[in-house]
C-alpha cells in the first residue's frame, strides 16, 4: 500500500500529493517523502540559502546555528515568492563533510523550516560551498498557490 499525505492550501485548490510508496523505503519515517506531486501551475525556483545575513554578519562557525540562519533565509525567500513552508515542493541540502552526525545537527532545522509537511528531499556531501566559512546550502522548489 502507498502511503500518501496530501496538502492542500486555504482555498482548497493546488494540492500537493506526497507519497513513500511501499516498493521504497518509508522516508516518511526520516520526515521527507520519495515523491511529491503538484498540479500545473507556477514554481519557484529557490537559489541555495546559506547563513549570510542582509546585514553581514559573520557566519557562524557552528553548523546547527548556519542552519537555523538559513531556515530564516528560506522562509524570506519563501514569502518573498508568495509561498509558504506547506508549498515546498523539493529541497536540496548541501553539506561539507556530510555523515550521520553532521546530518543530525541539521535534522531540526530542517523539520522546523517544512512545518510538518515532508517534501521530497535530497541530501548532497559535498567538498566546499561558496565560501570557506559554510558548511550548508538548502535550495529550495515551491509552488507558488494561484490567487
Amino acid at each position: 500500500m502507498t502511503s500518501t499525505i496530501d496538502t492542500v492550501d486555504a482555498t482548497g485548490t493546488d494540492p500537493i500529493m506526497r507519497m513513500n510508496p511501499e516498493t521504497l523505503p518509508d522516508a516518511g519515517e526520516a520526515g521527507y517523502s520519495q515523491i511529491s506531486i503538484t498540479e500545473p501551475g507556477r514554481l519557484a525556483f529557490i537559489s541555495g540559502q546559506v547563513a549570510w545575513r542582509p546585514a553581514g554578519e559573520p557566519v557562524p562557525d557552528n553548523l546547527a546555528d548556519q542552519a537555523a540562519i538559513i531556515v530564516d533565509n528560506a522562509r524570506a525567500a519563501l514569502k518573498a515568492a508568495g509561498a509558504a513552508p506547506r508549498d515546498i515542493v523539493m529541497v536540496r541540502v548541501y553539506l561539507v563533510d556530510l555523515t550521520p552526525e553532521r546530518v543530525e545537527q541539521v535534522w531540526p532545522s530542517l523539520h522546523e523550516l517544512f512545518e510538518g509537511t515532508q517534501p521530497s528531499l535530497t541530501g548532497i556531501g559535498v567538498a566546499a560551498l561558496a565560501g570557506p566559512d559554510l558548511q550548508l546550502e538548502v535550495e529550495l522548489v515551491a509552488r507558488v498557490p494561484c490567487v
